[in-house]
């Protein structure tokens, strides 16, 4: 009882700083949709950080390295510690000045502005908004993980869920951007420092890392581990595509928007990757620890090992203090909650006449209505996959896959004058149907999946190796889905687009003011 009394202890301060945003909110939809523009360099580095740093960074990857090894942390880490600073470069600097001088509050606005569509705005906000609830619903299952195995089931997983969602709701509900971005720079300082102390305590108890390390090299069952054995190099490789994702994740996209400086990005991108560092590195290494303490864990069981080996090797008082680190990580579902809210309210209500009929302040309490409608359908939806998915496998599968995938319709948004609606609407079809195709292939070959450790096996044996089923995921000709469907929408955007119509004079000098042919139809 004592580590899940400290949790609630925590979450209660959590509560406290969200209602105080609520004071210092001026009911403006600028000022809960996007904090009034106006986080500084600090907040907004660890509030961009934390808000794409869910239960998938800290338990997702210790739940793979369980069963993948010490590789899981190329696949994802060292990627993403390159290309994610690159994007918010490239693409968040971007966006906050178009932000700034346009008043968008959304991508979708972007997106409709830019290529002077309605209803394939309609469709984008759809597509995204679809795929954004899973990364809700891992923030739901964390929690009831977190609690459920610092509690030895006192708190049962259902309970643990619903104490989130309850807790996320309510300071998202009043507080509004601003208090998601308070309470994601608390606990992202929180769980930052988490990996060193645990990976310093859970090894001290166990004798030390060399000691570990020892041990796990000369088990032949656990070696492996320590190896990118388990990882084939098309798997290796295709997972660059993954931190593609990050700029197209509405709520990174609408956080960008929330800088007071552009120069507050400076900050972000030099410190993202050593932020990324600290939170990976020791995550995976304590996935590892763990498949040598508790051997035999299934897929979906093993996403709560870095709870078990803190409720065995450390104090009941210490495991509470950092099993409330791990639920801050868990918690930071919260931004991806508001931005389904500030789509909702902007991208449909306001769009197709809400706001100019029912005023501002209906706006924003309509926004509010949002949260609680997501965070109801996220936890229901978190009770069903119980123990039947892992959260590193539905995070990859579900979100970040497609998400990735219409990256190349950003850059084209963004930097190709010559892009038009119906390329965007080419490239969101085909993610679409790629998405709704692995669902039905990862259906059809559960009955087939390998053991970990395991050589994939033939999904159709009249197909050969062109798809195959992994312990967890399938693959294509070796490599992850989302390599194709990247390449893929690329192909259709720019094919489409250029069997299409150009966007108008008045959009290419809106957009591109400072190119030479601005007065002249784009080419």
């Amino acid at each position: 009882m004592i580590p899940s009394i400290v949790v609630f202890v925590y979450l209660a301060i959590i509560l406290y700083v969200g209602m105080f945003a609520f004071r210092k909110s001026t009911g403006s939809k600028e000022d809960f949709f996007v904090a009034s523009r106006s986080l500084g360099p600090w907040v907004f580095l660890l509030t961009v950080f934390g808000t794409n740093m869910t239960a998938f960074a800290i338990l997702g990857s210790s739940g793979l390295a369980y069963q993948r090894g010490i590789g899981v942390y190329g696949l994802m880490a060292s990627s993403s510690g390159l290309i994610i600073p690159l994007t918010i470069f490239l693409i968040g600097t971007r966006l906050w000045a178009l932000g700034k001088k346009h008043g968008y509050l959304t991508q979708v606005q972007y997106f409709r502005d830019r290529w002077e569509c309605d209803g394939i705005g309609t469709v984008i906000f759809a597509v995204t908004a679809l795929m954004m609830i899973p990364y809700v619903v891992i923030g739901m299952m964390g929690g009831g993980h977190t609690l459920a195995s610092l509690s030895d089931g006192w708190v049962p997983y259902w309970l643990g869920g619903a104490i989130v969602a309850i807790v996320v709701m309510l300071y998202v509900f009043f507080g509004g951007m601003r208090g998601v971005a308070w309470v994601n720079a608390l606990q992202t300082v929180l769980f930052l420092c988490f990996g060193a102390i645990a990976f310093w305590l859970i090894s001290r108890n166990l004798g030390g890392y060399d000691k570990i390390m020892a041990e796990i090299a000369a088990d032949p069952k656990d070696s492996a581990l320590l190896t990118r054995a388990r990882i084939s190099p098309q798997e290796f490789f295709s997972y660059t595509f993954i931190p593609l994702s990050a700029m197209m994740f509405p709520h990174m996209a609408i956080m960008c928007l929330t800088a007071e400086k552009v120069t507050s990005f400076k900050r972000t991108v030099v410190w993202y990757p050593i932020c990324i560092l600290l939170i990976w590195l020791p995550s995976v290494y304590l996935g590892i620890i763990a498949a040598n303490q508790f051997p035999g864990l299934k897929l979906g069981e093993s996403d709560d090992v870095i709870l078990r080996l803190l409720s065995e090797n450390t104090d009941v008082v210490v495991a509470g203090i950092l099993g409330a680190a791990i639920m801050a990580c868990v918690m930071a579902t919260d931004s991806q909650i508001m931005a389904l809210s500030t789509m909702f309210s902007q991208d449909v209500f306001a769009h197709y006449g809400g706001a100019k009929r029912y005023g501002e302040k209906v706006q924003v309490w309509m926004g509010r209505a949002f949260v609680i409608a997501i965070a109801i359908v996220s936890y229901v939806l978190a009770l069903a996959l119980e123990g039947q998915k892992s959260i590193f496998d539905l995070a990859i599968r579900f979100g970040f896959s497609g998400f990735a995938a219409l990256a190349p319709m950003m850059l084209a948004a963004l930097f190709w004058r010559r892009s038009n609606k119906w390329g965007a609407l080419a490239a969101v079809l085909w993610v679409v149907f790629c998405t709704g195709l692995l669902w039905w292939l990862q259906l059809h070959s559960n009955g087939l999946a390998p053991k970990p450790g395991e050589a994939p096996v033939p999904i159709f044996e009249g197909l050969g190796d062109l798809f195959l089923r992994t312990p967890m995921n399938v693959t294509v000709y070796g490599y992850m889905p989302v390599m194709f469907m990247c390449l893929g929408s690329a192909f259709w955007m720019i094919l489409v687009s250029l069997l299409t119509p150009a966007p108008s004079r008045a959009v290419v000098a809106k957009f591109f003011p400072t190119s030479q042919s601005a007065n002249r139809p784009s080419a």
